[in-house]
């Protein structure tokens, strides 16, 4: 009973520090994108990823808790990589609308 405990608080604490790492590239992808939104003076409409994003699929209620896993590293990897994409692009926006 206690490894089962153990490997959860481990499993627990590898899920935040992932988490972390997204949050953190999200907060620049924000900062950035509001940077760049200030300087042109245009707001984009952000209701349709929030919608997205708030749907479940009915098959990730049933997955085995590896699946859940790896498919939560994938979406958070991914969640990375469009962060620091979307990061680089308002830069240069920014850039554009400064000048």
């Amino acid at each position: 009973m206690a490894e089962f405990f153990k490997k959860a608080f481990q499993d627990m604490k590898e899920s935040a520090k992932a988490q972390h790492e997204v949050d953190k590239a999200q907060f620049e992808q924000v900062k950035a994108e509001s940077k760049a939104n200030f300087e042109e003076n245009k707001f984009h409409n952000t209701y349709a990823k929030a919608k997205a994003d708030a749907k479940k699929s009915w098959d990730d209620a049933h997955m085995i808790p590896a699946e859940r896993a790896a498919k939560a590293q994938e979406e958070r990897a991914a969640k990375i990589a469009e962060a620091k994409a979307k990061t680089a692009e308002a830069n240069e926006r920014y850039e554009a609308a400064k000048k």
